[in-house]
């Protein structure tokens, strides 16, 4: 579950070419990626450990949510489930602070990812107490019923938009 609306993604291509403002070669890249990521769907469905990702989304969206919709976009297409949950979804969870950025492995391992404030990647904790994993698994469950998968989501929300200036 993703839900910081700005990380700083470092090497990468697309979020290079969206810093300089190139919108073009971003999409042009996120393209050329797309026959690999379909591979990595079809091995991890054989394998029996798809990954699914929900990703709540504020709107009006950020430089950064446009660039990561389009990327999830053709993720998707390509096979690795997405959903999209607005944050007016989650506010009830999120009196005190926001979610936590997290990936449930299996139902029984829990890793919270933690970013610094300016979003860049700066460990993760690890939780295997069934207390507090499962907690976690059962809100996951519910929130992915009512989120939108994001095909249907970007048609209506994202694709219409103009290039989001460099960010």
């Amino acid at each position: 579950m993703e839900r910081l609306q700005h990380f700083e993604e470092k090497d990468s291509p697309t979020r290079d070419a969206l810093r300089r403002g190139d919108w073009d070669e971003a999409l042009r890249l996120f393209e050329v990626k797309r026959e690999a990521t379909r591979k990595v769907a079809e091995e991890d469905r054989r394998n029996g450990s798809p990954f699914h990702r929900l990703r709540v989304v504020e709107e009006p969206l950020t430089p950064y949510m446009q660039w990561e919709l389009h990327w999830l976009h053709v993720r998707t297409e390509a096979g690795h489930p997405t959903r999209v949950l607005p944050a007016k979804e989650v506010a009830a969870a999120e009196v005190e602070h926001l979610l936590p950025e997290f990936v449930i492995l299996d139902n029984l391992t829990l890793y919270e990812i933690l970013y610094t404030e300016t979003g860049a990647f700066e460990s993760a904790r690890r939780f295997t107490d069934p207390e507090i994993v499962k907690p976690w698994v059962t809100y996951v469950k519910q929130a992915w019923a009512v989120a939108e998968d994001i095909r249907t989501y970007f048609e209506r929300a994202v694709v219409h938009l103009p290039p989001p200036p460099a960010a």
